[in-house]
């Protein structure tokens, strides 16, 4: 059972890294990386996800938000604090890696390439 899905996690994440150019799938898996170590804890990052506050937006949920898109995204996490977030001091690689993740995620709660 275990091996089955970890194949079938291995051949998602294949197909996912082939439907990207290479330096945007990287992007991408760095961008996920950060969220889950930063941002999992209080925001549901990625689809079966077993936790995250009721109290703040899923990454799919600020994806579809009509106010923010990737620069609103970007000027947020490059402040130096948010209003009800830790202080995170992403380098701007990260902030870009991250917003590319978050913007990559679909209505469903599923990432493209899930």
């Amino acid at each position: 059972m275990i091996q089955a899905e970890s194949l079938k996690k291995a051949v998602v994440i294949s197909f996912f890294l082939l439907s990207f150019k290479e330096g945007a799938a990287a992007d991408l898996v760095r961008g996920h990386s950060i969220a889950v170590r930063w941002c999992s804890e209080c925001h549901v990052v990625a689809p079966g996800q077993g936790h995250g506050s009721d109290a703040v937006p899923t990454f799919a949920e600020i994806k579809a938000s009509d106010r923010l898109d990737e620069a609103q995204l970007t000027a947020f996490l490059s402040a130096p604090e948010h209003s009800r977030m830790p202080n995170l001091s992403l380098t701007r690689s990260e902030i870009s890696d991250l917003v590319a993740y978050i913007r990559a995620q679909r209505k469903d709660g599923q990432n493209s390439g899930d």
